[in-house]
């Protein structure tokens, strides 16, 4: 349970935690900036960056469109409760710090896997008083557990919006559909997929390289075409919306996203080139350093 999960032992969790082999979460967390990984996950994320030196832009794009996911959701649509699986670590503007912003009385569900977003988790319950959070400790292959716990937070009579954001191009396809079929079965009509995914359609070169560095560490890393990208929702009789399964930086481009607070010169001089990524503008960006597909469908 939930509740059980936040109380856990810290033993038991630094037992769980394993510093010898990189995990999603944690490399992820590099990438934005984060504190909450270990020397594994950042030689990995400077791997990646090595293969491709404007790789940074794959990942603080997708959350970019995170944020514009949730705007439009919250603030056109009316959706009011969030199923975010595969969450990650916490960091700055969370689901339901968006969310809540705009619907006060927002509900939103966090869930994932990884004993340091756990140990962080209570970072991710800060709900406005109107609102509800909840952190749930389950892994996305077991979707009735998910969707068992969540029902205690997530009222699954009215619309849910469902963010599967980057977290399928870890899962391989004999997992990846039946699981997605199982999540979008249990919405009911009016909820929505949000969901993006890392591809080679568009760059093949880079992302290539940065697959092999994440492969050599024992990662499943799944590059899907546009077309296997729309299964997910066409399989599930998912319409998306305008402008459908699209490069992240093109959906719904606010051009708002914002530029970190930048350093004296000569302390970004010193900095070696993963620490230089969470003061970099995103706002640069061209087609040729985006490798994600992004799109959010809507359940009839």
């Amino acid at each position: 349970m939930p509740g059980d999960a936040l109380s856990q032992d810290p033993a038991e969790l630094r037992r769980r935690i394993d510093t010898t082999k990189a995990h999603p979460a944690r490399v992820y967390d590099v990438f934005l900036g984060g504190k909450d990984n270990y020397p594994v996950d950042r030689a990995a994320a400077a791997a990646a960056l090595a293969a491709n030196p404007r790789g940074y832009l794959d990942v603080r794009h997708n959350r970019d469109f995170l944020r514009r996911a949730v705007s439009t959701l919250a603030g056109q649509d009316g959706i009011s409760q969030f199923l975010d699986i595969g969450t990650g670590l916490p960091t700055a503007e969370n689901v339901h710090q968006i969310a809540q912003r705009i619907i006060p009385d927002a509900r939103v569900v966090y869930v994932d896997n990884d004993p340091v977003v756990l140990a962080h988790a209570r970072a991710l319950l800060t709900s406005g008083p109107d609102g509800r959070t909840d952190y749930l400790d389950a892994d996305f292959r077991n979707p009735a557990q998910i969707l068992e716990q969540a029902a205690k937070t997530v009222d699954f009579g009215r619309p849910v919006a469902l963010f599967l954001v980057a977290l399928l191009h870890f899962v391989e396809d004999d997992e990846a559909y039946p699981i997605v079929r199982e999540l979008v079965d249990a919405l009911p009509s009016g909820s929505r997929l949000v969901l993006s995914h890392l591809t080679e359609d568009l760059n093949p070169e880079n992302i290539r390289a940065v697959q092999r560095t994440y492969t050599e560490r024992g990662f499943t890393f799944v590059l899907r075409s546009r077309a296997e990208v729309e299964r997910f929702f066409t399989e599930n009789a998912l319409q998306p919306t305008a402008p459908g399964v699209v490069p992240v930086h093109h959906w719904r481009a606010d051009h708002a996203a914002p530029v970190p607070e930048q350093p004296d010169a000569s302390y970004l001089a010193a900095l070696d080139d993963i620490e230089k990524v969470r003061y970099a503008d995103i706002n640069d960006v061209t087609d040729a350093d985006i490798n994600v597909y992004a799109a959010i469908g809507n359940k009839a």
